[in-house]
């Protein structure tokens, strides 16, 4: 009876064997079948010739400047544009009816897949979060973007630009210098300030070991998320900078947690003491008046609201990475715009000194109202340069953008660089004219033709607190200079970094006013 026995299990090993081949290939087939449909589909698509294996590899085989420029080039191709990054298909869309396709829907909210990379770093928070628990949290932190509790941050704002103008008045000779260090370093401490409620003085050190650990982290993600071969996990673990990397996620989640514990311990301090205690620690923001961003978040989990340590610190880090890069370039492509255009440049100083004539004062909400030309001035520094110059989603079903069937699954990237430029809707559309946001100007205006804070149900919680943001600080450097940009349009090169950033910094000449 052995051999009975033996032929049984060799017959049932044979036949898993089998089973397994035979499901092996057929979800191989149905990959390839899947495959192929996606690619007869995309071919119908303008687009650059690509490499069967390496797709078009000069997407994420370049420099930042050369990835930017093949961009704007394939961007001309159509208004939906076809690309393969390795095997993966990316649609990119660049004009304001395609894009209303994708923002206007409650259907494609998913992100990309190189937003994946952020994970790490941001969880779940708002940025990453889909479906049910992306609708929940943004109902409950909508309210902290309330104009009243924007208001209490106005103090922060014109604290820190005072700081930065000090250190601008020893650059006001004449000689040409990049002011891009400076904008970033007061953006740094203001967000630092209003989402954690403490100071990185970033202005004041350089060498901060939390702003070392942003700008590396920054860079080596969008070094990742343009090679193709260092996403998958396994492969960047094997071949990437790993170790960098994990260094620079244990100082940036050891100061949330960090700070998160401090402001427990603060809020319980001052409950025990009926309310009136203050934060011994001078580096640590709590008073009543000014509640920072994790404030209000431990606010909501002592409400009622399911928001663990965890919950909060993706949460407030989101915010530190959204509201960072992204105020610090609009403000300097408005410096260098108004650095071109000397005559729009007179005007904001005209305006600015009916406001506050030759008072040397903090602005107030209604001094930010009034600066009509000058917000009009960011946005359209916004329109040429958009801060996001690129944002994505993954289709989860085939939709119709245009003339043309995109397939689910595909990555689809939205490029306000090329939407932005849409002749039908911004007549000469490389003139700086800020004119075209005035009313009569733009009432007749597509409503997906400009989009820097995205659009539609998915659009930033944090747009007015990045305009209030650059009003103060650009008005507090018009208020005091005059700017001269170095480097003609002709000649600027733009980098496709996490944010768009010219090459070689932004280069002005600064000179005094004499009204400073």
């Amino acid at each position: 009876m052995s051999w009975l026995k033996s032929d049984t299990l060799v017959w049932a090993s044979s036949a898993s064997t089998y089973l397994a081949l035979t499901a092996a290939l057929a979800l191989t087939f149905a990959w390839l079948l899947t495959r192929q449909r996606k690619s007869l589909l995309l071919a119908k698509l303008p687009g650059p010739k690509s490499h069967p294996i390496f797709g078009n590899s000069r997407f994420g085989g370049g420099t930042a400047a050369e990835r930017m420029q093949w961009l704007i080039n394939n961007s001309r191709l159509g208004e939906v544009v076809r690309l393969w990054i390795g095997f993966v298909p990316l649609c990119m869309i660049c004009s304001p009816r395609g894009a209303e396709v994708i923002l206007a829907s409650q259907r494609h909210t998913h992100k990309g897949a190189s937003y994946d990379l952020l994970r790490d770093w941001l969880g779940d928070g708002l940025l990453l979060s889909t479906g049910s628990k992306w609708h929940s949290r943004r109902k409950l932190l909508t309210p902290a973007f309330h104009f009243k509790i924007l208001e209490d941050f106005l103090d922060v704002f014109n604290g820190q630009s005072t700081t930065m103008i000090q250190q601008l008045r020893g650059k006001a000779d004449g000689e040409p210098f990049d002011i891009f260090p400076f904008i970033t370093r007061c953006a740094l401490d203001i967000i630092c300030e209003t989402a954690m409620g403490r100071t990185v003085n970033a202005q004041g050190n350089v060498e901060s070991a939390y702003v070392k650990a942003l700008d590396k982290f920054a860079y080596l993600y969008i070094m990742r998320s343009t090679t193709p071969w260092l996403r998958p996990a396994w492969l960047y673990n094997l071949l990437g900078p790993r170790k960098e990397r994990d260094a620079c996620l244990k100082v940036l989640h050891s100061v949330s947690y960090e700070t998160i514990a401090e402001r427990k311990a603060l809020r319980e301090k001052s409950k025990k003491s009926g309310g009136e205690s203050e934060p011994e620690d001078e580096s640590v923001i709590g008073r009543k008046k000014r509640l920072a961003f994790l404030d209000l978040l431990l606010e909501y989990s002592e409400g009622g609201a399911k928001l663990s340590d965890e919950d909060i610190r993706e949460e407030v880090d989101t915010f530190m990475f959204e509201g960072h890069d992204t105020t610090t370039a609009a403000m300097n492509w408005v410096l260098y715009l108004l650095g071109h255009h000397p005559e729009i440049q007179a005007r904001v100083h005209e305006e600015l000194d009916s406001i506050f004539g030759a008072e040397d004062r903090p602005a107030t909400m209604g001094d930010l109202r009034a600066m009509k030309l000058l917000e009009n001035c960011i946005k359209e520094g916004l329109r040429l340069f958009p801060s996001v110059q690129r944002f994505g989603r993954i289709l989860h079903e085939d939709v119709r953008i245009c003339d043309y069937v995109v397939p689910a699954g595909t990555n689809v990237m939205l490029f306000p660089y090329r939407i932005h430029r849409d002749p039908k809707q911004f007549p000469d559309p490389e003139r700086f004219d800020p004119d075209r946001f005035l009313p009569e100007n733009s009432k007749h205006r597509h409503p997906y033709a400009y989009i820097p804070f995205s659009a539609g149900p998915r659009n930033c919680i944090g747009q007015k607190f990045a305009v209030m943001e650059e009003k103060v600080l650009l008005s507090s450097i018009f208020r005091k200079f005059r700017v001269e940009s170095t480097v003609p349009r002709e000649d600027l090169k733009l980098l496709d970094n996490a944010v768009l950033r010219p090459k070689g910094g932004n280069i002005l000449k600064v000179f005094p006013r004499s009204l400073a």
